[in-house]
């Protein structure tokens, strides 16, 4: 029996696994999908070895470009972006890929009904990248801001959140089991002509996305993306695309 699984720590209520063993028992594909919670990036090795049937994986955090140097090759859009979500493992060699731009992207596609000026990403991490990969093909110019660096979410003037249409959270912020977390920005620079879009899905509806909607934002939260993003995983795990 094949054998899928994903990567990352901690996996508490993963999409991924309950998403996928759905979708081979409603298919009848003979094939099972694990989780592998690693306490470290060292312990992927171990994994694969030990598991002979493994045909692919799913990354998610905090491994998306730690895992890189243990793979025998990147696709050119991993390979630009400088992260990693998904794994195809053929012939003994473990290829990285990114479908996390893809996913992004598809959901833009399907929501923007205007143009947006500008795009502010909130975070930097793997998929931040993704992220800022999917605006460059989408021709959406965008900001990025984090808690350190140049451009944090303190310094940045008030200006740039009323200006910047689309905020995009792509920290783990809020995320379960911390719903009551929240980054610290000036949400009531908001206003009817934002979107705010959570990379996040569980909760459903972040803090983030909770103080968008009493802004009157329209709000996006991440289960769509997941969804566009495994499909773009099996298809590639199955010599698809």
């Amino acid at each position: 029996m094949d054998t899928f699984g994903l990567i990352g720590y901690p996996l508490t209520h993963s999409f991924s696994k309950n998403y996928f063993s759905e979708k081979f028992a409603k298919e009848h594909i003979p094939a099972q999908y694990l989780n592998f919670e690693l306490h470290a990036i060292t312990q992927f090795s171990l994994i694969t070895a030990s598991n002979p049937t493994i045909r692919g994986f799913n990354v998610t955090i905090p491994y998306k470009e730690q895992i890189i140097p243990y793979l025998d090759g990147l696709d050119s859009a991993a390979k630009e972006i400088g992260a990693v979500n998904c794994i195809q493992i053929q012939h003994g060699k473990k290829i990285g890929y990114n479908t996390d731009y893809i996913g992004f992207k598809k959901v833009l596609e399907t929501r923007l009904q205007s143009p947006i000026n500008q795009a502010l990403i909130l975070g930097n991490g793997g998929a931040s990248k993704a992220v800022q990969y999917a605006l460059k093909q989408l021709s959406i110019p965008y900001q990025i801001i984090s808690r350190s660096g140049m451009n944090t979410y303190e310094n940045t003037a008030k200006s740039v959140y009323e200006l910047s249409k689309l905020w995009i959270q792509t920290t783990p912020v809020g995320m379960y089991p911390n719903i009551d977390e929240t980054l610290d920005l000036p949400y009531d620079c908001l206003s009817t002509k934002h979107i705010l879009f959570d990379l996040i899905y569980n909760p459903p509806e972040t803090r983030f996305l909770t103080y968008g909607k009493q802004y009157g934002a329209q709000i996006i939260n991440g289960y769509e993306m997941l969804v566009f993003q495994a499909e773009e995983a099996w298809k590639i795990w199955n010599n698809i695309v």
